[in-house]
């Protein structure tokens, strides 16, 4: 005999399977996302890619490979028959990384996530022969110390300015900063403006100042940001996660070689690599705070905000100059230039571009 159940009973069954759908539902989108993440790297190269690609892509340069063995300081290699030195400095309570080279005013280049000073190779001969290079591994990344805290713009900011002090440079520099680079960058012009001749932001945008919609289509801006996830889920599998980010972002992905993917994730995957680069996306509320306390009194110096034009994760073309409009808040000089046929790794993507747009900014 069939039971006969009341109204109240009948709601509260639907409740408990609306909630076991929801639950279902919830498990189902992770499990997509997940597979995305680690497998679904972007589609095939259309015709004009795979062109710009081959145009693009940059001859093999000679260095010598780092020994772990050798002590650091000793440590000198050639790119493009220029000659360069690894060294470390206790700066802050860590230890930081840097090459050095070439000679005439100061020019230091700030990486991004996920990279380190190699990010510049192709930039640094050119640069070299006219100036005095310097491309630190910011803190937590490369041959830097990988501290617990210490990762919002402010702290790293002392981190560089301490560097450039022990360096003694008697004339200001310029500085040059790419994603999460970008930030550390920004901080020590806004706190050390007297220090700075002129400033260069490549496709980053500063929390506070996020363009509009920019928030929704960096996925991973807000799961670096969750607490423990992101290296529980990537741990193991650092290339795959990695390489979605070069290929996904980059319009000519062969700009980045499986070879330069293995430098790169070789320091990801050293202990507590991967947890120091989520935490610069952690800082992002703390560098909030202090970039609209910064902003209070806008930079002065020239500022020239680079942005990428294509973007295969993001279905193609960039919807305008992110890095400008976010820089347009904490700047009173800025301009803005889309790199063509570029997407977010433009040091490694357009270099010779690159080089030529540094040179005029700082010559002007």
């Amino acid at each position: 005999m069939n039971k006969i159940v009341s109204d109240e009973e009948w709601v509260e069954a639907r409740k408990a399977l609306l909630k076991k759908g929801i639950l279902y539902v919830k498990v189902a989108v992770v499990a997509v996302l997940t597979v995305m993440i680690f497998t679904a790297a972007p589609s095939g190269l259309n015709l004009q890619q795979r062109s710009i690609a081959q145009e693009q892509q940059q001859p093999q340069q000679q260095q010598t490979t780092y020994d772990p063995g050798k002590p650091i300081e000793d440590l000198s290699f050639e790119i493009d028959n220029v000659t360069f030195s690894h060294h470390t400095a206790s700066v802050n309570g860590i230890q930081m990384h840097y090459v050095i080279g070439g000679q005439g005013d100061p020019v230091v280049l700030l990486h991004g996530w996920p990279q380190t000073w190699y990010e510049w190779r192709h930039v640094m001969p050119a640069l070299a022969k006219y100036y005095t290079v310097v491309a630190p591994d910011l803190r937590g990344f490369g041959e830097s110390s990988k501290p617990v805290t210490g990762y919002d713009g402010n702290t790293t900011a002392e981190d560089l300015y301490q560097l450039v002090s022990q360096l003694g440079f008697d004339k200001k520099i310029y500085l040059v900063g790419h994603d999460v680079g970008a930030q550390t960058a920004y901080s020590y012009a806004a706190i050390h403006p007297d220090n700075v001749s002129k400033l260069v932001i490549m496709d980053a945008v500063f929390p506070g100042f996020f363009p509009p919609n920019f928030e929704g289509a960096c996925w991973w801006c807000s799961f670096h940001q969750t607490r423990d996830v992101p290296e529980l889920l990537t741990a193991g599998n650092e290339r795959e996660y990695l390489s979605w980010h070069y290929l996904g972002l980059a319009y000519n992905p062969e700009a980045i070689t499986e070879a330069d993917i293995d430098t790169y994730v070789s320091s990801y995957s050293a202990p507590g690599g991967m947890r120091a680069g989520f935490e610069y996306y952690r800082a992002f509320p703390m560098n909030a705070e202090q970039n609209k306390a910064l902003s209070e009194t806008k930079l002065q110096i020239p500022v020239l905000a680079l942005g990428g034009d294509i973007y295969p994760a993001f279905g193609g073309d960039a919807p305008g100059n992110f890095a400008l409009d976010s820089t347009q808040g904490l700047a009173e000089n800025v301009k803005g230039v889309i790199v063509p046929l570029s997407g977010h790794y433009i040091a490694e993507e357009r270099p010779d571009f690159l080089i030529k747009e540094l040179v005029k900014f700082f010559n002007e």
